[in-house]
């Protein structure tokens, strides 16, 4: 009997153990993976990935990956301000600071903002985000220009990605010279090919395989160049087209990208992921509406400084947070919504609004 009771409870144990581990694997794959809303968009470290083109770009309404940037309206209404409106900071800061934002919005100074003026500060707080990548672009030319000639070579930038992958900078750049064989996994080897394409496109006609200050800066933001926004709308096409007709049928764009989930119930979980990517896509991206997004459409989506989508991103702005319907934004409408335009939720929003404004 004792031994019975001994097997009885061997076997209890490990069907709990079995239900632990099946418990655990549903979690991890119960939601898309590589969620925009997930991301940490902040590099662990930046002198490691300064070199490196990033996936999320400010100000640019979708990702290199091809998932919506759930983060731009806070970034083309805070510009290069954002990082003081974090979950730890005071409320009442961030009320004061809100309304001063809503002061300059506020161009002609009627308390109130309409389109126009949103309009007009979403593109200044795009152009921020631009400049500040310039001035991060200085920085990140003089890490892989050694030379200080101004321009960089292909090899010279293969280096520089190696190094800061582990390897050793001396040792790759003697293989490199002597043509021997580098011996890179799989992983860094397909990591390696896809940046040499980017590099090539990023270079300027006439195309003499040298990257300056200005195309390595189109290398690392495509949104800077007309020519790689092409590219990035040509990769984002590539990877969600699934009939090969470098066209967007709704039901390709609302799919995650091959590979992004284990199995197909997984991706249907996420009902809102694909209902946000629906809306976008007919509201906002097929702009014919014709059911079909063009690589023209998308790129025509995705440019940062166009004036048009910047005011349609205005109304549709307000159109959050405009109660009263009359087309404007009020003070009291902007910190009632303020998680919307900023992230932070403030307490107490309407707390002596019209006497500290």
């Amino acid at each position: 009997m004792a031994v019975w009771r001994r097997l009885w409870c061997r076997n209890l144990l490990a069907v709990s153990l079995l239900f632990c581990i099946l418990l655990i694997t549903m979690d991890v794959h119960a939601r898309p993976a590589n969620m925009s809303a997930s991301k940490d968009k902040t590099p662990t470290s930046k002198d490691d990935n300064e070199i490196l083109p990033q996936d999320h770009l400010n100000g640019v309404k979708m990702e290199m990956d091809g998932h919506l940037n759930k983060d731009f309206h806070q970034e083309v209404f805070l510009g290069k301000d954002m990082e003081e409106f974090d979950e730890d900071s005071e409320p009442r800061r961030n009320r004061k600071k809100l309304i001063e934002i809503f002061t300059k919005v506020d161009f002609n100074k009627d308390r109130s903002v309409s389109a126009k003026e949103m309009q007009r500060w979403i593109m200044e707080k795009t152009e921020e985000h631009f400049q500040e990548a310039m001035e991060e672009n200085k920085n990140s030319f003089r890490a892989v220009d050694p030379d200080g000639d101004g321009h960089v070579t292909w090899d010279e930038y293969k280096i520089k990605f190696l190094a800061s992958k582990g390897f050793n900078e001396k040792e790759v750049a003697d293989k490199i010279k002597n043509n021997e064989d580098l011996k890179l996994d799989e992983e860094t080897q397909e990591v390696l090919e896809s940046l040499k394409d980017r590099w090539f496109q990023a270079d300027n006609p006439p195309p003499d395989q040298l990257l300056n200050e200005q195309e390595f800066l189109s290398f690392l933001h495509p949104e800077h160049s007309r020519g790689m926004l092409k590219y990035m709308v040509k990769e984002i096409v590539r990877d969600l087209d699934q009939d090969g007709d470098k066209k967007l049928t709704m039901s390709e764009f609302i799919s995650l990208p091959v590979g992004t989930v284990e199995n197909q119930q997984a991706q249907d979980i996420d009902d809102d992921w694909v209902r946000e990517r629906k809306k976008e896509f007919e509201d906002v991206i097929d702009s014919d509406h014709d059911g079909i997004v063009t690589m023209e459409e998308l790129e025509e989506y995705m440019d940062p400084m166009n004036e048009h989508n910047a005011l349609n991103e205005a109304k549709q702005m307000i159109a959050v947070a405009d109660e009263n319907q009359n087309h404007n934004l009020e003070l009291d409408e902007i910190l009632k919504y303020s998680e919307y335009f900023t992230g932070s939720k403030l307490m107490d929003y309407a707390r002596n609004v019209h006497e500290e404004f």
